[in-house]
């Protein structure tokens, strides 16, 4: 665990577990109705803790609001504080960019209790002031296999935990339940190209779509793979197709084809945090995962429309013949068709 500065300003953190102040963060069960008239169900929870005592907290104030682009001693401060927590920004250098941005992205959502939609991505005096308290967070499952991993989708926020204990939370980006067509690479071993030996093309149309539910860790890979789904690095698959992957876009908003997308930096290491077996809870905001089970996907569908850039074995062949004299052996040229074939031209 790399150390950091606020260590040495901060003393009286380590001494705050004697008593205990809830924060209620997330969403809360009140039995409103959804648009189709059904009871939602959401989960009520004190996941983030803050331990009180009578010792004061010693905070450094911050002056003005940091976003992306800013650089100096104010942000290595907030990068070591967000690694701390174990909200990964990268390396602590003192330069705000995307890591960052995304890791303050989880801590708005998670901590803050910022809507998904309303997120800046921006460190305010008020946030940093809350992010130097001695902030526990805990699981909605504390019950599970000790090591375990919950997914929000309406926050779009990822921890995993070893024995109930938060080693990451980070920002991602999950299916955006919109449908689509494209043509599709799958990598050998992947679903559709179990046996192959080569990467396959096809059309295919789907809908990107995560389902809650209950699953559990069955196969990693390492590396750059290509699935009905898409790109994915580093994958780790929970359900069917579906991973949790690096992705070089995890945007501040859904928009994968149901995959859950963690920023690169974080797939380097992830298959480390987790093992086949860890169960893994899916939260969609309208029922509780149990509720599903191992919900499974929506299947990909054969895109009606899709072509093939194949050349058509009924092209009429190219025959090229030489500009000068007839030579006084047959010219030897090559047809283009599917298959190659070899055509012998006569003399003039």
């Amino acid at each position: 665990m790399r150390s950091s500065a606020l260590q040495q300003w901060t003393p009286a953190v380590a001494a705050g577990a004697i008593l205990s102040a809830v924060v209620l963060i997330g969403v809360v069960a009140d039995g409103s109705s959804s648009d189709d008239g059904a009871t939602e169900s959401t989960t009520t929870i004190a996941q983030v803790v803050t331990p009180s005592s009578t010792a004061p907290v010693n905070k450094l104030p911050l002056t003005q609001t940091y976003g992306r682009g800013a650089a100096g001693p104010e942000i290595k401060l907030i990068q070591d504080r967000l690694i701390e927590l174990n909200f990964d920004p990268g390396i602590a250098d003192g330069a705000f960019g995307e890591r960052t941005q995304q890791a303050v992205w989880a801590f708005e959502k998670l901590v803050m209790g910022v809507p998904r939609d309303q997120v800046t991505g921006k460190v305010t005096p008020e946030m940093w002031s809350r992010m130097q308290d001695p902030l526990q967070i805990l699981p909605r499952r504390p019950d599970s296999t000790p090591d375990h991993t919950e997914i929000y989708l309406p926050e779009q926020v990822l921890i995993v935990f070893n024995a109930d204990v938060p080693v990451l939370v980070t920002h991602i980006s999950s299916g955006d339940n919109e449908e689509w067509c494209e043509e599709v690479t799958i990598s050998p071993g992947e679903q559709d190209n179990e046996g192959g030996t080569e990467p396959l093309k096809k059309g295919v149309c789907g809908l990107s779509w995560t389902p809650g539910g209950v699953y559990k860790y069955y196969r990693m890979v390492v590396g750059r793979r290509e699935s009905q789904l898409g790109g994915m690095y580093n994958p780790v698959y929970f359900n069917k197709g579906i991973a949790v992957h690096g992705a070089q876009e995890v945007p501040d908003h859904p928009a994968s084809h149901g995959c859950i997308r963690i920023p690169m930096h974080v797939s380097d290491y992830y298959q480390s945090l987790v093992a086949k077996g860890d169960q893994v809870f899916v939260f969609d905001g309208v029922k509780e995962p149990e509720a599903y089970g191992a919900q499974v996907p929506r299947f990909n569908w054969t895109d009606p429309n899709y072509t093939t850039t194949t050349t058509s074995t009924t092209a009429a062949p190219v025959v090229t013949v030489p500009p000068t004299i007839a030579p006084t052996t047959p010219a030897v040229v090559t047809t283009t068709s599917t298959t190659t074939t070899t055509a012998v031209i006569p003399a003039a």
